[in-house]
């Protein structure tokens, strides 16, 4: 594949802004004074999509509300996002609560789901749609605690029973070599057990920069503890980093060492041809189609690492997400003379691809 075409592939796709519209029902075109009061029920569950998050103000939460300000479109098409216990949980709800049809998820879902002996043929009942962004793993401990060896054997917990952290912070420690005796309860009550001595770390696995932990003040007492990522980590994380600029109450140095997992927007595969199938197709266009809107100042940061077309390993994309991205190559191939215009500007350029897409945005607006 041409240099240019390449670079297409990895950026272009996240940068289309004219998607095909949603297609509406019949229904949705009929004027509503007119309709039955059966009919405007009807009408209601065929154009509502639901998202199952996480718990209040956590990242997750703050994602799902971003897609029902961008995507709700009258009564074309409807977002509603629904609270959940996180990654871990909504796997579950995806698969067997009628009522949800989308959910976060992790990278390492589908693993975690294996392990569920009651659970057949997983991998085709869920699906992905896009592979989103980076939870990072935090680990607040006591100033005492240095190393993540440190806490080997000691208590530390890992916000609710079935949790995004309950089991990605679980399965991240083992990858890690470190046992510690788990503890299971909300991540204020959590704070709360660290300043009193009863627990000696909290984990959170999350996007940051996580609410409850900028919003908690770690004073001269506690810290973020490092987790350097080893060579021998699952292809299921990558190594990430803590910044300053990410909570500058706990980092006032050097970025902190940390390991992340992948969020995916996971889908239920539908029946294709039902109505569940033919409301997720609509839900498909309009967020590849207006996935610009994301990247607005007012939206959550995390958007901004998102690469529409990116694989996730193991996992299956859902077959409309697939077929618009096939549909868009050749739209993507016909942006090239932009793009081309673009990179022969930066060949000076030492970045990494973050920088160049956020340049090449910059770059298009001001165009």
């Amino acid at each position: 594949m041409p240099r240019l075409a390449r670079f297409a592939a990895l950026f272009g796709l996240a940068a289309l802004v004219a998607g095909p519209a949603a297609r509406a029902t019949e229904s949705a075109s009929a004027h509503p004074d007119s309709m039955t009061e059966a009919a405007l029920g009807e009408r209601m569950n065929a154009n509502t999509v639901t998202v199952v998050t996480g718990t209040p103000g956590g990242t997750y939460f703050r994602i799902g509300a971003d897609l029902a300000f961008v995507l709700d479109d009258g009564d074309k098409l409807r977002i509603l996002p629904i609270l959940g216990k996180g990654a871990g949980e909504n796997a579950y709800d995806i698969r067997f609560l009628k009522g949800i049809d989308l959910g976060f998820v992790r990278t390492d879902t589908l693993e975690q789901l294996r392990q569920d002996k009651r659970l057949k043929t997983i991998e085709r009942h869920i699906q992905f749609i896009a592979k989103l962004f980076d939870d990072e793993l935090h680990i607040i401990a006591p100033n005492a605690i240095q190393t993540i060896g440190d806490l080997a054997g000691k208590r530390v917990s890992f916000d609710v029973k079935g949790s995004g952290t309950d089991y990605s912070g679980r399965a991240m420690f083992r990858e890690l070599g470190i046992g510690v005796e788990a503890v299971n309860v909300d991540q204020p009550t959590a704070l709360e057990m660290l300043r009193k001595g009863e627990i000696q770390a909290v984990v959170s696995v999350a996007a940051k920069p996580v609410a409850f932990i900028a919003g908690f003040d770690p004073g001269d007492r506690f810290h973020f503890v490092k987790a350097p990522y080893p060579d021998t980590m699952n292809e299921a994380y990558v190594p990430a980093t803590l910044t300053q600029a990410d909570y500058p109450k706990f980092v006032s140095g050097d970025a902190v060492e940390t390991v992340a997992v992948g969020t995916v927007l996971g889908v239920y595969n539908s029946p294709r041809g039902s109505p569940r199938y033919e409301k997720l197709v609509r839900f498909v266009d309009a967020f590849f189609g207006q996935f610009d809107k994301f990247l607005a100042p007012q939206r959550h940061p995390k958007w901004r690492e998102v690469n529409l077309a990116a694989s996730v390993a193991g996992w299956t994309r859902f077959r409309p997400a697939q077929e618009w991205l096939d549909r868009h190559h050749e739209q993507d191939i016909a942006s090239q003379p932009d793009l081309d215009r673009f990179f022969q500007a930066q060949t000076n350029r030492q970045a990494g691809k973050e920088e160049i897409y956020q340049a090449y945005l910059k770059w298009r607006q001001a165009r």
